[in-house]
């Protein structure tokens, strides 16, 4: 494969890594978010009913299904923190591998530059 190509191809890999990586942060914000806002309604939903033990026989049905998916969406947040690390870490091997390929790149064009300076002078 040319050295350009690879370089593009490179810069493609890191673009992408780049874009996954920030989906990812997007989405657990969102998580976070939207786990907060379910935090909210809990606590709104406790204070109307005057309830705040989930064992107790009258605790809100309500506060009980938002509570659940309070807590996925929190467990959603700690796997997302995981993946944002592994792709975290993608993107470095990534962005090293395009610093390589762009010096093998200058290196190849340097060497070209010369060949044609000892044609030109022999």
């Amino acid at each position: 494969m040319k050295r350009d190509n690879l370089v593009r191809l490179t810069r493609f890999k890191v673009s992408e890594k780049r874009r996954q990586l920030e989906q990812l942060e997007l989405m657990m914000g969102e998580f976070a978010r939207m786990a907060a806002e379910l935090d909210h309604q809990i606590s709104n939903e406790e204070k109307k009913a005057g309830i705040t033990d989930i064992t107790h026989f009258a605790y809100p049905t309500f506060a009980k299904a938002a509570r659940s998916r309070r807590d996925n969406l929190t467990n959603s947040v700690q796997d997302l923190r995981t993946q944002i690390n592994a792709a975290k870490l993608a993107l470095e091997e990534a962005e090293a591998e395009l610093l390589h390929a762009e010096k093998l790149e200058m290196r190849d064009g340097q060497r070209d530059g010369d060949d044609d300076r000892r044609e030109a002078v022999g």
